[in-house]
């Protein structure tokens, strides 16, 4: 019985993944060290700040960004001119790649009026359309409505 073969990766091997005794050390500068056994050689770049892998990962933060959720209250009856300012805020954060989460609150005897809260969420949906996908459906939480929107 043969043994499996190691798997083989594309592209040049770096650090660890180097697997010949000695290598041409060339440093930051340009200086050509010559043949270098290959411990010394981890040692020294590690020692100038010049390891690739170090460097990928240090890439790779930069390029991250974090998505907040940020909150939005309604309520059903809410007045034009405040549905307007919620909107303008919304708006701000999709801007930033943030998610929105809407939050509908019913107090009292607004329960029995669901269809308002159900009117409202879609003029919410259709008018963040171009800016926004929904990301969760409106559902009921208790005594609140909750539907989450993520930037396009």
């Amino acid at each position: 019985m043969k043994s499996a073969l190691p798997v083989q990766k594309d592209g040049p091997r770096i650090n660890e993944e180097i697997r010949v005794r000695e290598v041409q050390l060339i440093d930051a500068s340009g200086h050509n060290h010559g043949p270098t056994p290959i411990q010394a050689a981890l040692e020294m770049a590690q020692a100038a700040g010049l390891d690739q892998a170090q460097k990928k990962a240090a890439e790779a933060r930069k390029k991250q960004k974090v998505v907040e959720i940020k909150e939005i209250k309604l309520r059903p009856m809410i007045d034009d001119h405040d549905y307007q300012v919620k909107m303008r805020s919304m708006k701000r954060f999709f801007e930033e790649g943030d998610k929105v989460k809407i939050t509908l609150r019913f107090r009292g005897r607004e329960m029995a009026h669901q269809e308002l809260g159900f009117k409202l969420l879609d003029r919410v949906k259709s008018d963040t359309g171009p800016l926004a996908k929904v990301e969760s459906e409106p559902r009921f939480e208790g005594r609140q409505m909750i539907m989450v929107l993520a930037p396009r």
